[in-house]
């Protein structure tokens, strides 16, 4: 054994042991439990960052772990590979978005396999090779046969410098999420998926996903915002009626204006001849419909000179139109009660509109609404025959009301709009639908898919879709009439093929979307990706699961069974960016320092959840961990050679102490690996067994064989997070077997057994001395050895003891006085 730890050799060596043995290649094996551990997929950016390093490593301890306790494991990578990112770099570059991508998955894989993640390279995919994305487009057309897939012109948040739609769930704060731009409104027509469709399923199905963090389910509950309402009717004279939802009806008769989309006809109709009014509306089609933004931005109107009639007393309120108000939720309309909706109440006092309070304070309490409004629910004043009723009692008196009147009804709503899932851009999935002037919209045949994206592409100076200007590619035949046709240009939203690839992994090479060994698989045991993806990918990721289950691929409802959000990788308190040039390069420290101290300090520094702030001093630190845990291994070796039997029925008392320290530290791991995954802590109690080993001094022939179980056992227990040097050293000390394939060490239950416990002994409730007793000792004998003690005898003497009280393994309390 050489005795110093050289990091880099190791690694290499280890490594392409495990590539000649394809240590990692998996295959389904129903005599065994299965588990799936993943990780989200990484876009292939260029460069591995310190995010993509944690993501992995806490995956890969998983997956080694679960391996060790015996089970197939399937821990696979591939790459989320479209997206304007390569679109804007080709731009830049003057180079095919296809080439730029290729070159970054294939130094990005190579990153991958230095640090030793436990991958099955076999299953790798890119989201952008026609053999993946063409079984999306299958799914696409039969959505579309049932009516779940749908094109319709609609307002669309824009990005002008990307050149392409967002999902509302791609504005941040009004401005693009990939480049910060503000976003604006734009009227397009678009391909949308019926995710309304499911979004009872989506809601009720969040409670089967137990192991995901609360937060999590919460906002994808409070996305979903599935609400109980009324929806009710405002006549408008000589135009059609507007219809507007509330889950406040008890506020009803405090309505005061109603306000309106700036896409809403009757606001359209209104600007006919009113040129300033024109131009409000035009300013607001050009900012976010984002409902974020909607929540910030500054509330601003114009009247429309129409008025509506209240639906129960028959007044007459005014009828704005807002920025606030989004055509696309609900009917495009709103009713509007300052005195009791904080954003109405903005907009009444910006534009001296009324405000009408009609509810109280159920205690009694004077509330006014001068200064803001009264947003709690309470009792009804000013309304009327509903004067006196809770809010809850109005709630239903005013819908059966206004039901009677045949003015409204109770109606369930959701905050969900369905998936718009086009784009503009040409680095995507070709949508597969084909337009004829006879036929109409017409879906490309099963025997004509994949719709191939072409790979060789040419950018000029304009920013645009290459393919828009392609005739090859969107000239087309109708499959129905032979006529000449035209094939779609738009392409889908990159989160289409991220939605699904979990399950692609389990049959990446199936001759069908999927086959029976997603079956096998599914659901992912164990999911591991940022919080920030908590609604975009994962509420498409289940709406998928779902599709691919109605179609019959699937036979179980949720995607992922057990979900992990890691903290971000932050230094000097800030996220790592290249903007502010405070990123640090994983690939320089695995050459300075060895892939397994990179792995072990981005475990180690902080608990998974939790942020992580970079420290090149604690990198430091666990290399010279590292380093000891070698230095540990060979010193032993050179002493003691070869293995001693050991003997349990005859140990010392120190022995038997430090060996059940073993088997506690055994157990810890086990747990916060296993079950609690705060690998920070399983580290620290290995650590913490090596430092008692360190002190523990036993020359004798059991000492040693002592010394070689705690050895022997800390490199299993390590192996999952350092696996390089473990393997090493565990061939080091005589084993011939890859630790892949070693079993969990396990728990020696004898071994905790105590011959003697230590017993706090504490006087009138403070302590005052501890006593060591045989661990059989019943309560009079500790009541004995108690008050034997010459610190309690002092501090009893003089007194009467009236009680003793035994805690059974903790402690005696003497009350004496």
């Amino acid at each position: 054994m050489n005795e110093e730890y050289q990091a880099q050799e190791i690694e290499e060596k280890i490594q392409q042991t495990w590539d000649e043995k394809a240590t990692f290649t998996t295959t389904e094996d129903s005599a065994r439990e299965n588990f799936y551990c993943l990780a989200m997929f990484p876009y292939p950016s260029g460069r591995l960052h310190m995010g993509h390093v944690r993501n992995y490593s806490i995956a890969d301890v998983i997956s080694r772990f679960q391996r060790m306790q015996g089970k197939n494991v399937l821990q696979p990578m591939g790459w989320d590979a479209f997206g304007m990112p390569a679109e804007n770099a080709a731009m830049k570059n003057r180079v095919a978005p296809a080439k730029w991508t290729y070159e970054n998955i294939d130094y990005m894989r190579e990153q991958l396999k230095r640090l030793g993640f436990a991958y099955d390279w076999n299953r790798e995919i890119a989201t952008c090779k026609p053999g993946y994305y063409r079984w999306e487009q299958w799914l696409f057309t039969r959505l579309f046969k049932r009516g779940l897939a749908y094109r319709k012109t609609a307002g669309v948040n824009w990005c002008p410098n990307d050149k392409t739609v967002l999902a509302n769930e791609q504005v941040i704060e009004g401005k693009c999420w990939r480049c910060d731009t503000v976003v604006e409104r734009r009227e397009i027509a678009q391909w949308f998926m019926k995710i309304t469709d499911y979004a009872d399923q989506l809601l009720d199905d969040i409670d089967q996903l137990e192991g995901w963090p609360e937060q999590v389910r919460t906002m994808q509950r409070n996305w979903i915002g599935r609400s109980q309402g009324v929806e009710l009717v405002f006549d408008v004279e000589g135009e059609s009626p507007l219809t507007v939802y509330t889950t406040r009806a008890d506020t009803l008769m405090g309505v005061t204006y109603v306000a309106v989309a700036a896409e809403h006809p009757l606001a359209k109709k209104a600007a006919e001849n009113n040129p300033v009014l024109q131009a409000f509306i035009e300013s607001c089609k050009a900012t976010s419909v984002a409902e974020a933004n909607v929540a910030t931005m500054e509330k601003k109107g114009m009247a429309t000179g129409f008025m509506a009639t209240h639906p129960i007393s028959g007044d007459q309120v005014p009828i704005w139109v807002a920025n606030f108000v989004l055509i696309d939720y609900g009917s495009g309309a709103v009713m509007s009660v300052p005195a009791h909706d904080t954003r109405d109440y903005d907009f009444a006092t910006a534009y001296g509109l009324p405000i009408r309070q009609v509810i109280y304070p159920a205690d009694g309490a004077d509330i006014s609404v001068e200064d803001e409004a009264y947003v709690e629910k309470g009792v009804l004043k000013n309304s009327g025959e509903f004067d006196g009723l809770t809010s809850e009692q109005a709630i239903d008196a005013i819908a059966e009301k206004l039901s009677a009147m045949s003015k409204g009804e109770k109606q369930i709503n959701y905050r969900l709009r369905d998936w718009g899932v086009s784009r503009q851009r040409y680095w995507g999935t070709p949508i597969p639908i084909i337009y004829c002037d006879s036929c109409g919209t017409v879906t490309v045949p099963d025997d004509q898919l994949p719709v191939v994206l072409p790979e060789d592409v040419e950018y000029g100076e304009d920013v645009g879709s290459p393919i828009k200007k392609m005739p090859a590619f969107y000239q087309a035949t109708c499959p129905q009439c032979g006529g000449a046709a035209q094939r779609e240009t738009d392409t889908f939203d990159t989160f289409f093929e991220s939605s699904w690839y979990y399950a692609r992994f389990a049959c990446p090479d199936a001759d069908a979307m999927l086959d029976e060994r997603a079956k096998y698989w599914l659901p992912v045991d164990q999911y591991i990706g940022g919080i920030e993806h908590a609604v975009l990918h994962l509420l498409y990721a289940r709406f998928f699961h779902k599709l691919m289950r109605d179609e019959g691929l699937l036979d179980n409802d949720e995607p992922f069974k057990n979900l992990l959000t890691q903290g971000m990788v932050l230094k000097d308190g800030s996220k790592m960016s290249k903007s502010k040039g405070n990123t640090v390069d994983p690939q320089e420290l695995i050459e300075k320092y060895g892939a397994d101290t990179v792995r072990l300090f981005i475990l180690f520094a902080a608990p998974p959840e939790q942020s992580l702030d970079w420290n090149d001093e604690g990198v430091e630190g666990a290399h010279r961990f590292l380093k000891r845990l070698w230095k540990m291994v060979f010193t032993h070796l050179s002493e003691q050679p070869a293995a001693i039997e050991l003997g349990i029925d005859a140990l010392t008392a120190e022995q038997k102490n430090i060996r059940r320290k073993l088997h506690e530290t055994i157990t810890k791991v086990s747990d916060d690996i296993g079950r609690r995954h705060t690998f920070n802590t399983a580290i620290a109690a290995v650590m913490e067994l090596m430092n008692e080993l360190a002190r523990f001094s036993d020359n004798s022939e059991q000492g040693a064989a002592i010394s070689r179980e705690l050895i022997e056992n800390i490199v299993l227990l390590l192996s999952p997070i350092v696996p390089h040097i473990a393997q090493q050293l565990w061939h080091e000390l005589g084993h011939d077997e890859l630790l892949a394939d070693r079993a969990w060490p396990v728990c020696d239950e004898s071994a905790l057994v105590r011959d003697e416990i230590e017993l706090v002994v504490q006087v009138n409730g403070k302590l005052r001395s501890k006593i060591n007793i045989p661990a059989i000792s019943g309560n009079g004998e500790i009541e004995a050895l108690a008050l034997a003690d010459k610190k309690i005898a002092m501090n009893i003497e003089g007194k009467t003891v009236r009680k003793i009280i035994v805690v059974p393994g903790r402690l005696v309390n003497i009350v004496a006085n």
